[in-house]
């Protein structure tokens, strides 16, 4: 190729160098547009990011969706910017991308612009995080993560706390996958779910004759887990005789079967969760004090999913292009009016329930669109007007006497205060009736009368229900 632009003489060289340059500008995912904003060549690597049908002649608008205007004003800069775009066809609908275009000259002459791509599930890693089947975008999530990755090199006993479905097990999995237990068995045993009785034999085995039914010997879950992990969930609701017996474990790393009498030695690290505030348990009497030190010398909490808002969204999107694999039908987008009903539910079921949530919508909805009419029925139910018994004040008083007396120390629409855990809640119920009165039973629109935000709210509302006084 050199030889037959220097046959060419000066001008010829002139052209070498634009083809060079234009080749190492296709280099990566790129694109060349000439002066006039059309698609010059595409690089391989964009070919690979891109509809099947882009060629040259075609204008960057004509691909990519929803931002002509930027798209044409950051090439009339003649600077570099960053958009956020989406590629046009069905396939790519939800693949967000970024572009920076580089203005390329020669000479003082514009000879078009090399436009970078790339897509957002490549440069959003940077502040996203994928690790041992969780993902999230939420720092203290990274923090669990990291946390997960020192503790899984010890052989410490890791306590877990979080609400049902924060993914207790899936961090126990993940403390023994990084651990150098990781070659050894896995197993997990629900203390909630289990008689006292069973639950002992289930834990320690037992011999054949202990009890009415043991036909034979059984070997237990500290045995069966012999050099590698025991997951404890529920360890809370372990019943005090049985908590002794721990107790004994961990001390001297011996069991003795029921009916047994000879101790048998076991190596065995233990990772125990519970949704309960283990210290609280201790206070009441119902937990014992030295059990719980010797069972949380690494405590690690996990935030329920409505601590963690920004995480809802995108792993709702992560669940429905899950299902969407599985075939049948192809959810490409969530309707706006779904989208917020999603943030504002307060999810007690926490990730369990968004992915179940998710499966449900998949099934029932007929559209490329998930709408809130496809979303379950407790998502309606959280829509509709709460009901909570008025006090004779706000039953008597006018709506403008009840906005006056309520919410006079607060601006009617005054920024969201969150409550840090262990905060008292300064809100009264009685506040919270009256401004529920006037908002007509809808919770977000009282959270803004308050002052206060969604999760705040639904906190105060929990726990007078389950105190008794709602």
């Amino acid at each position: 190729m050199k030889r037959v632009f220097r046959e060419r003489g000066e001008e010829g060289g002139q052209a070498l160098q634009h083809a060079l340059g234009a080749l190492e500008a296709l280099a990566g995912p790129t694109l060349l547009l000439d002066e006039r904003g059309r698609v010059s060549a595409v690089g391989p690597e964009a070919r690979g990011l891109l509809p099947r049908e882009v060629g040259a002649g075609q204008r960057l608008h004509e691909i990519f969706v929803g931002a002509a205007d930027e798209l044409h004003a950051l090439l009339r800069s003649q600077r570099e910017g960053m958009l956020s775009l989406r590629s046009r066809g069905e396939r790519e609908a939800l693949r967000p991308f970024r572009v920076r275009a580089t203005p390329r000259t020669a000479e003082g002459r514009a000879l078009g612009w090399t436009v970078h791509l790339s897509s957002c599930a490549a440069t959003e890693d940077r502040r996203e995080e994928r690790f041992h089947g969780m993902w999230t975008q939420d720092p203290r999530m990274r923090r669990l993560f990291r946390i997960v990755e020192k503790a899984a090199k010890t052989q410490a006993t890791v306590l877990l706390r979080g609400e049902s479905g924060t993914g207790k097990e899936r961090v126990a999995c993940a403390l023994h996958a990084l651990s150098p237990r990781a070659h050894g068995p896995f197993r997990a045993i629900n203390c909630a779910a289990l008689a006292p009785t069973l639950l002992e034999s289930e834990l320690f085995g037992h011999v054949r004759g202990a009890f009415t039914g043991a036909v034979r010997d059984s070997p237990g879950h500290f045995r069966l887990a012999q050099g590698g992990t025991l997951f404890l969930d529920e360890v809370a609701e372990m019943p005090p005789e049985l908590q002794a017996k721990m107790l004994r474990v961990l001390e001297t790393h011996t069991i003795i079967p029921v009916g047994g009498r000879e101790p048998v030695s076991v190596d065995v690290r233990i990772i125990s969760a519970t949704h309960r505030a283990l210290r609280r348990e201790v206070e009441q009497g119902r937990f014992r004090a030295d059990l719980m030190y010797r069972l949380r010398v690494v405590p690690i909490f996990l935030p329920a999913l409505r601590e963690r808002p920004g995480d809802i969204l995108p792993l709702a999107e992560q669940f429905l292009a899950e299902f969407n694999a599985q075939g049948g039908r192809q959810v490409k987008r969530i309707a706006p009016r779904a989208r917020r009903q999603m943030e504002e539910y307060p999810w007690p079921g926490n990730v369990r329930e968004l992915r179940n949530a998710m499966e449900y919508a998949h099934v029932m909805g007929e559209r490329e669109t998930l709408t809130e009419a496809d979303l379950p029925p407790e998502f309606n139910e959280q829509a509709r007007p709460v009901r909570l018994p008025l006090s004779p004040a706000s039953v008597t008083t006018p709506a403008s006497e009840v906005e006056a007396h309520s919410c006079s120390s607060r601006a009617s629409r005054a920024p969201p205060r969150e409550v840090a855990p262990g905060e008292t809640i300064e809100v009264s119920l009685d506040e919270i009736r009256r401004a529920l009165a006037l908002a007509r039973g809808r919770r977000a629109h009282a959270a803004e009368l308050l002052g206060i935000s969604r999760v705040t709210l639904w906190r105060r509302l929990k726990e007078a229900e389950e105190d008794g006084t709602a």
